[in-house]
């Protein structure tokens, strides 16, 4: 191919310059602004380029001299993922607690209520708790009866566990001190000793501590799997209620 010399470059008076500006209707001077501008633009984008480079050049040199001086460098690490503790039959098992403590406190509550099942009714429970040396005992029948089967209920389903737990709770300490006051001396191991209200008082206590666990209507909320503060504050209630109830309505000592 023929190579000769190179061609002259255009001018604003060019003739085929002046034609393509005819042709396009587009004035001169736009023609020289959209020069401008695309020159501009260029410009600005290698000043872009450049403080880029400028940055990470610094950037470089920074951790070169803090290699340099032996000094750590931080080191990013990402989050670790959360991941679900498993839990295996723990949630069944707290479910299992849950309805032999609330099924044993619902039938009380209703033999006491209504004297079904054997039950003393709400006159013969007024009338014990007189004979055991509690003051309002009318009061007490209710309160005691209806906190039973209400407590119970709870309990089965899981729901306010720590504090319906905590409210049994404070009734099984009464009814252990009842037990205990019945004859002088311990009386654990008495034909009519007080063992069943001991244990299920340590199971209730062991509730309040545990959480209902995630089978339950309190299962989503943290303390139902994992419980801290606030079932401490429970059981702390739970027994101050409790020992409170004993002496300012009792008043006797129950190992005497």
């Amino acid at each position: 191919m023929y190579r000769g010399a190179p061609l002259p470059p255009l001018t604003a008076d060019d003739p085929v310059v002046e034609q393509v500006r005819a042709d396009t209707d587009v004035p001169s001077h736009d023609f020289a602004a959209n020069d401008f501008a695309a020159n501009d633009t260029e410009v600005m984008r290698r000043d872009n380029v450049t403080e880029e480079l400028r940055t990470a050049d610094s950037f470089d040199r920074e951790l070169a001299a803090s290699f340099a001086a032996g000094q750590a460098v931080p080191e990013v690490v990402a989050p670790a993922p959360v991941v679900a503790t498993p839990r295996g039959t723990l949630d069944l098992g707290l479910l299992v607690l849950r309805v032999a403590l609330g099924a044993v406190a619902v039938v009380h509550g209703l033999q006491k209520l209504f004297g079904i099942w054997g039950g003393p009714g709400l006159d013969g429970f007024q009338t014990y708790l007189l004979d055991a040396g509690f003051q309002q005992a009318r009061l007490l029948a209710v309160v005691g009866a209806v906190g039973e089967v209400a407590g119970g209920l709870c309990l089965i389903v899981g729901l306010l566990t720590p504090l319906a737990a905590a409210g049994l709770l404070a009734v099984m300490i009464n009814a252990w001190c009842v037990r205990q006051a019945a004859e002088p001396g311990f009386q654990f191991f008495a034909p009519a000793g007080p063992e069943l209200e001991a244990v299920l008082g340590a199971a209730l206590v062991a509730l309040i501590l545990t959480g209902p666990g995630r089978i339950s209507v309190d299962g989503r909320r943290k303390w139902a799997t994992r419980p801290h503060v606030g079932s401490a504050l429970a059981l702390v209630i739970g027994v101050a209620g409790g020992v409170c109830l004993w002496i300012f309505l009792n008043g006797t000592n129950p190992l005497r």
